[in-house]
């Protein structure tokens, strides 16, 4: 049994060694047990140098209260993702995201384990990133020139579709005043080009517009990017700053709110009530004349429902709330999209692309659009790389396969037309499935997801997929 045991230990070490993680064990002592091979390339060190050393004394810089592994020894509680910056003995500094947490045998305490994430080159980056926009906005201080820098304007938005003309209608209402903004839609359905539009026709449309997404940066970035800093905040710290000085006097546009940390939601919502910000280990306070725009993928009730929103930024956000519709509800938009979409390709393809033909465009009809927009104008792109350089019309044969086949096929199902093959009965009877579960759960994804047995994120899609929608 013991050489069973050695040749499983053996094997899992190896398994360990390739991964492109580090893996850092400490026992109850805060002494090496484990040290992979890619801990070692993070941290710059050999395993022998670590192996049986203690953690303090490997890295220096951290303490009991700093050191994510000493912190889970000490409360036998599990840190999941949480960003670290430190200096190994070498003095080299490094910043991870780690996971770590706790080892029990019987009930027994024995040790933590960390799951490690070098991102230092990404940090870099990003700090390389920060510090050119933080000189674009001190040199436009300097020459006290303020441009603004949205693109987009109402003129630029396609559609005449009713639901597409409400949103433009209310949008531009909104631009005549400085009120908050909330833009709800699925992905790819254009809210950043309303937003910009927004801004380009109100009062402030040569003042900046700063547009910042949520989901993109981990929290602990985000808050120093949003309030800035000052100098000696945290360890390589300067004076930097924030999105709401850099878009002082214009529009702040923050993207995916949903995915905003709870607790800067609550700094935002007391920057939103003051009207005043504070940099980052800063001392004192400046005005904060910023309007604010917001922007969700998800229905803000289920946002609410599940936590990711606090109720009372909520209600301060959305003021005025628009709702872009699917381009599945827009199918007499899709042609007028074609158009756009050919005008602004043909001069980058070198191409005469004049139209599509009616096969080519009933398919587009046909389709459900989960991508909305965005992938309409991929799907284009895509047909440009397909066609022959003499060619003036984009047949159906250049498109996606993708898109062949879609809703027309269950509608085929459903009339009982067609030559029912197998695949076009199976996704019916899945949508079917679908939608009875979800109105069965008060059109709850999270419950719908848990009892059909699905991931949440996969369910969207689906119900996307399928222009399954709540009751009105």
């Amino acid at each position: 049994m013991s050489d069973r045991n050695s040749i499983v230990s053996d094997y899992f070490e190896k398994i360990l060694n390739t991964i492109d993680v580090g893996v850092h064990f400490i026992d109850q002592e805060g002494n090496t047990v484990f040290y992979n091979d890619k801990m070692a390339e993070i941290d710059g060190l050999d395993r022998e140098q670590v192996l049986g050393k203690n953690i303090l004394h490997l890295y220096p810089s951290l303490t009991q209260e700093t050191s994510t592994l000493e912190k889970v020894l000490q409360t036998g509680q599990q840190l999941p993702a949480h960003i670290q910056t430190y200096f190994n003995v070498t003095g080299k500094r490094i910043m991870t995201i780690n996971s770590t947490y706790p080892l029990y045998d019987n009930g027994q305490l024995i040790g933590a384990l960390e799951v490690a994430k070098d991102i230092t080159s990404i940090v870099q980056l990003h700090d390389q990133i920060l510090d050119l926009r933080h000189q674009l906005y001190q040199a436009k201080q300097k020459e006290n020139k303020h441009k603004g820098t949205a693109r987009y304007e109402f003129s630029d938005l396609i559609g005449r579709s009713k639901a597409f003309q409400d949103a433009l209608t209310l949008a531009k209402k909104t631009s005549r005043t400085v009120s908050p903004v909330m833009i709800c839609g699925p992905t790819g359905t254009g809210k950043e080009l309303f937003a910009q539009s927004i801004h380009n026709a109100g009062a402030r449309r040569n003042r900046p517009f700063v547009a910042q997404n949520c989901a993109a940066v981990p929290a602990d970035l985000l808050e120093g990017i949003m309030f800035g800093t000052a100098r000696g905040a945290f360890t390589g710290a300067v004076d930097r700053a924030g999105l709401f000085e850099q878009a002082s006097g214009g529009t702040l546009f923050l993207d995916e709110l949903s995915s905003l940390d709870v607790y800067l939601q609550a700094k935002l919502l007391r920057v939103l009530q003051d009207g005043m910000v504070r940099r980052i280990g800063g001392t004192h306070e400046q005005q904060a004349d910023v309007r604010i725009i917001t922007a969700m993928n998800m229905d803000p009730a289920q946002a609410l429902e599940e936590g990711l929103l606090r109720y009372d930024l909520f209600y301060r956000l959305s003021v005025v709330k628009i709702e872009l519709p699917p381009l599945q509800q827009r199918e007499a938009d899709i042609p007028l999209l074609v158009n756009h979409f050919i005008e602004k390709l043909n001069p980058v393809f070198g191409l005469h692309i004049r139209n599509l033909s009616p096969d080519a465009l009933r398919r587009l009809t046909a389709y459900s659009w989960p991508g909305n927009v965005r992938e309409l104008g991929h799907a284009i792109e895509s047909a440009y790389n397909m066609v022959e350089i003499d060619e003036e019309t984009i047949e159906e044969r250049h498109l996606p396969r993708g898109l062949l086949v879609d809703r027309e096929a269950a509608a085929e199902v459903d009339s009982g037309s067609g030559n029912d093959r197998l695949p076009e009965r199976m996704k019916q009877l899945e949508r079917e499935a679908i939608a009875l579960a979800f109105q069965k759960n008060g059109y709850n994804v999270s419950q719908t997801a848990n009892e059909l047995g699905m991931k949440r994120q996969a369910l969207q899609y689906k119900l996307n997929r399928y222009g399954i929608t709540k009751k009105p």
